[in-house]
């Protein structure tokens, strides 16, 4: 287990200011890549008012604290960071009624990719395929969603820990590209062929800093449980909740199938629109205790920042922001 969690893990470079000033170069596609020299700890912030997201907020408008000490804001981006997603369907026999609107769904929501960002298609049932890595070619990703079929039973943490390994490891072999991470996964069911423990993939998604939206469709027998004062939420439904708490993200329970492509269209956007925030932290020891973030707006008390929760002092691990602060 140690040898897994220690290949998932991916050392977090940044620009140095010299570097982020200079013009960037040119990528295999359109758009900026942005290149990293020092370790910092980066967070990908997303802001609304309770209603709508928040855009135009500047470096000033934030304050940073690890464990309650406040943080210098060296590395700041809105919206100019190219974006790696990984797109984890869940193909088990379960979701064989599903596929047909799925497989649309996820077709559309990887298309919205700008020209920079990329992404990857896993499936799981009870195995785990990566049916297409990271790649910037639609017609690729489009292949790899379209032959997904459904079989087996459901290995979620399986799938979530092999994606948080291969998308760390992908994103440590850019020759210190700086990339935004997520991960968005989709299921309908309880764990029920895992070997990995949910508290090993809580573990590894502290360390790689990587945004993970968890879709959990609910079922015919929670929605019989479920009465007209509280939602029925099983434990794998709290779970996924928590996971998607602790790396900044949001969870997902739809009642129905037809609901995804909305859900998409929504993370679609907070994506695109977050604040990628970098800083080296005061306390430099890499003792491998959990460091706790908090994230403030300023001038704003009613805004709403969210982003990891915070991170394993074993590396200093996150998608990042691109330039510096000003």
């Amino acid at each position: 287990m140690k040898a897994l969690a220690a290949a998932a893990t991916v050392a977090l470079t940044l620009a140095s200011p010299a570097a982020a000033q200079s013009p960037a170069t040119p990528a295999d596609t359109p758009g900026s890549v942005f290149r990293s020299g020092a370790s910092l700890v980066a967070l990908n912030v997303t802001v609304s008012d309770g209603k709508r997201l928040v855009p135009g907020l500047k470096p000033d408008d934030f304050a940073v604290y690890e464990d309650g000490v406040r943080q210098n804001v060296q590395f700041f981006e809105a919206r100019e960071v190219p974006i790696d997603l990984i797109l984890l369907i869940d193909t088990s026999a379960s979701m064989a009624d599903k596929m047909g609107v799925v497989r649309e769904a996820a077709v559309g929501f990887l298309g919205t990719m700008r020209d920079g960002d990329r992404g990857a298609v896993v499936t799981f049932g009870d195995r785990v395929n990566i049916a297409q890595p990271l790649t910037a070619e639609r017609a690729s990703l489009e292949l790899a969603i379209r032959g997904a079929q459904p079989s087996g039973s459901t290995a979620l943490h399986n799938a979530l820990y092999v994606a948080l390994k291969q998308f760390g490891r992908a994103a440590q072999q850019q020759d210190g590209e700086v990339r935004r991470q997520a991960i968005a996964v989709l299921s309908d069911g309880e764990d029920t062929s895992s070997i990995i423990g949910f508290d090993d993939v809580l573990g590894m998604a502290r360390k790689s800093g990587i945004n993970i939206y968890t879709i959990c469709l609910q079922n015919q027998y929670a929605a019989a449980r479920a009465d007209s004062r509280r939602r029925y939420f099983s434990e794998s439904d709290y779970a996924m909740k928590s996971l998607a708490q602790e790396t900044g993200a949001q969870a997902f329970f739809p009642q129905s199938v037809r609901d995804l492509a909305g859900i998409y269209a929504g993370i679609s956007e907070e994506l695109m629109n977050q604040y990628s925030i970098g800083y080296a932290p005061t306390n430099g020891r890499l003792d491998g205790r959990f460091r706790r973030i908090v994230i403030k707006v300023t001038d704003h008390p009613e805004f709403r920042p969210r982003a990891r929760m915070g991170y394993t002092a074993e590396s200093l691990t996150a998608a990042s922001a691109a330039q510096p602060a000003r």
